[in-house]
């Protein structure tokens, strides 16, 4: 599943059509598709996971799930969920989820979650953490109302570079670690997209799909972690575990 990181280099790339009117749109989204022909962009943007196109009155959320896609000025032999025509050119999503949201985007989104965003607040999220003592770290890093655009590496490589256990209790964890971890989602974020933007960002993995510490020289823990049983891989050694 794309992350945050990911979402933001979408939206970039599909920034020079803001502006644009939008002269046909189709495809298999079970929604309105019509309500978009006539209308001009007046924003891309994007929150966590979420790619949203907006238009005067609603916007357009897209989530690419696991296995979406997307194409700009091309399109594939098969029908879009969603495609948009312009005037000079095209966008075209597959095999991802479309949802209508009325009204100003800004009602659907509490943009101080979003790690990326300019309105990230570290304050609230500490503060959403003290509320949830019980719960896994490794669980909630990926919840998208505290870290949205998180996901599953960018939790691994977190937790590995401020030396947490993925099943250490939120509650537990003292709060100089949790600040630490807190900022280094958000350095971390902006470190994965730059990396993305060069096709470089595997080389940078330290512990995601990794099998050897590099800091202690010892074989990685691999576990399917928390209740939603994400891949986990960490050093049972040198990320320490906070338990009660």
């Amino acid at each position: 599943m794309p992350e945050g990181p990911t979402i933001v280099i979408l939206r970039e790339q599909l920034a020079p059509f803001t502006g644009e009117k939008v002269t046909a749109a189709h495809g298999t989204a079970r929604i309105d598709l019509s309500r978009l022909e006539g209308q001009h962009i007046t924003a891309f943007k994007s929150w966590g996971k979420h790619c949203l196109i907006c238009v005067r009155g609603f916007s357009i959320r897209i989530h690419l799930l696991m296995f979406g896609s997307y194409r700009i000025n091309d399109h594939k032999d098969v029908a879009p969920r969603i495609g948009l025509t312009f005037n000079d050119g095209e966008i075209n999503f597959y095999t991802c989820a479309v949802k209508l949201l009325e009204g100003d985007v800004n009602d659907h989104y509490d943009w101080t979650a979003d790690v990326m965003n300019d309105n990230w607040n570290a304050r609230l999220a500490k503060k959403k953490l003290a509320a949830i003592p019980e719960q896994m770290i490794c669980d909630a890093l990926l919840e998208q109302d505290i870290f949205s655009g998180v996901g599953n590496i960018i939790k691994n490589e977190v937790l590995y570079r401020v030396r947490l256990h993925p099943e250490s209790l939120c509650g537990s964890i003292p709060d100089a670690k949790l600040r630490e971890l807190i900022r280094e989602a958000r350095q971390y974020s902006f470190e994965f997209l730059e990396w993305k933007k060069k096709s470089e960002l595997k080389k940078h993995w330290l512990a995601y799909t990794k099998k050897t510490c590099k800091r202690c020289n010892l074989p990685f823990a691999k576990k399917y972690t928390g209740t939603g049983k994400r891949r986990s891989f960490f050093c049972a050694k040198c990320q320490k575990l906070h338990h009660g």
